[in-house]
């Protein structure tokens, strides 16, 4: 059961991502930040696959916007290969990748069985969203091409593109991403590091045992803090 909080001053702006069906774990890090219905949540995709509770992940997402919570929520890779599993009927990729365990919440061994609320909901994910100084994404974002946002597919698959980067199209906006994992002193380094390189990794592969990951993060967009919950799932 969420606790609506509201706070009437100042409101704030998180964002997190690869949540990957941590549900107690999110949870867990939006009481952290005394998330309240009058701040702005936003989402970077990966909701679901390898954690224990996917179905629980995306319950809570649509418990949090019909208690008057802004949550905006982008699509992740692990979305996109759900849905084309359920419209090319291929399961052994996805569920190679965290879908078995996707499957697995909702107590089904297919996806063609997932109810079509879910399935709507990501259906309609956007790709990025553009929010004050910031661009947000899944993975990442294509410099090479005239139109970086026409890159829909680049936006939740891409890797090493940082050598790339535009300061003169990104203007005075910071990208904000998730998609590969990054160790917590990384994921600082960067954050220290903007006016060097506008880009920050918020992914410190919550479903990892790695040295310096396990936990989700939350990164304050006002304030520019990290926020770290270790992995309770």
């Amino acid at each position: 059961m969420l606790i609506i909080v509201k706070r009437i001053y100042p409101m704030k702006k998180y964002v997190i991502s690869d949540i990957h069906g941590c549900k107690k774990t999110f949870i867990a890090l939006l009481d952290k930040i005394g998330l309240s219905t009058s701040d702005e949540l936003y989402l970077l995709g990966d909701y679901i696959d390898r954690g224990p509770d996917s179905k629980g992940v995306l319950d809570t997402i649509f418990e949090l916007q019909q208690n008057n919570y802004k949550v905006n929520c982008l699509r992740g890779n692990h979305e996109q290969m759900l849905l084309d599993q359920r419209s090319e009927g291929e399961i052994s990729a996805w569920t190679r990748h965290g879908g078995l365990q996707t499957l697995q919440s909702f107590g089904i061994a297919d996806g063609m069985y997932i109810p079509h609320a879910y399935i709507r909901f990501l259906t309609d994910l956007p790709y990025y969203l553009l929010v004050d100084d910031y661009l947000l994404v899944h993975a990442g974002v294509n410099f090479k091409v005239l139109n970086p946002l026409e890159d829909i597919v680049s936006m939740i698959w891409l890797r090493d593109w940082y050598k790339d980067v535009d300061k003169h199209w990104l203007g005075k906006r910071i990208v904000i991403h998730g998609h590969t994992p990054m160790s917590r002193l990384s994921i600082q380094y960067q954050l220290e590091q903007l006016e060097t390189l506008p880009v920050l990794d918020i992914d410190n592969g919550c479903c990892f045992n790695r040295e310096g990951m396990g936990a989700l993060c939350a990164f304050d967009m006002g304030e520019r803090k990290l926020v770290f919950q270790r992995n309770v799932d």
